[in-house]
């Protein structure tokens, strides 16, 4: 399994999304500092506290991965069968639930290691020009870091299964613009802040969507053998 994952890495020039990552972190970071200056604007707090600003973190980063792992769903995935591609893979020795499996598994590791590299990341950076900027009011405590350790953990986990819901889509005619809108209807569910409040901190949906995207990924390994490729 690992050889198999090692490959996709190398086949698909994993290196490429790792950068394209870091460029939509730097324009997250960007846009968080933008929001920072506001209230002379207009008046109006958008980080109010530390804990806001851990949401607004965890929600960028959620977004941005889901729709990134929807790219590589249709890269690895649904390219793949929609070219007929897939037929040379499947002429290997090789079962095919093991490639699908293989194929998955890296799209899942991306995604929980890309959200909370980019919520450590950008949290570190954000705090680190809190201290001589001063852009949110109040003191970050160690217990409200550990509490929203817990929480980004959690979320970073259950977005890289939910991430496997626009594959049940994209697979019903091969379509990787399907694949990708899918992947947003999910982001503007999930992440959508309004009041500072979001589907996702009810902790019921995440766990849902999370179960949804794992049996969709389990439901396309075990019914491999019998989609017709030709």
């Amino acid at each position: 399994m690992l050889k198999l994952m090692k490959l996709e890495l190398h086949k698909f020039k994993m290196m490429g999304y790792v950068r394209a990552a870091a460029i939509a972190n730097v324009f997250i970071f960007g846009f968080m500092i933008l929001m920072s200056y506001t209230p002379e604007l207009d008046g109006t707090i958008i980080f109010r506290d530390f804990n806001v600003v851990f949401s607004m973190v965890d929600v960028f980063a959620r977004a941005t991965f889901i729709i990134f792992a929807a790219v590589l769903l249709g890269r690895l995935v649904i390219d793949e069968f929609n070219s007929k591609t897939i037929t040379v893979l499947f002429m290997y020795p090789i079962k095919r639930q093991k490639i699908i499996a293989a194929k998955l598994i890296v799209i899942i590791i991306f995604t929980f290691v890309g959200v909370l590299a980019s919520i450590i990341l950008l949290s570190t950076l954000y705090f680190i020009v809190n201290t001589f900027m001063h852009l949110v009011p109040g003191e970050l405590t160690m217990t409200l870091v550990l509490q929203q350790a817990v929480k980004i953990s959690f979320n970073a986990l259950a977005a890289s299964f939910m991430a496997l819901i626009p594959l049940y889509f994209g697979m019903r005619k091969y379509s990787f613009p399907t694949t990708i809108v899918s992947s947003i209807i999910i982001v503007l569910l999930t992440c959508s802040n309004n009041g500072g409040f979001n589907l996702n901190d009810i902790i019921i949906i995440p766990i849902g969507l999370a179960i949804v995207g794992a049996a969709i990924g389990y439901m396309a390994i075990r019914k491999i053998d019998q989609i017709d490729i030709n």
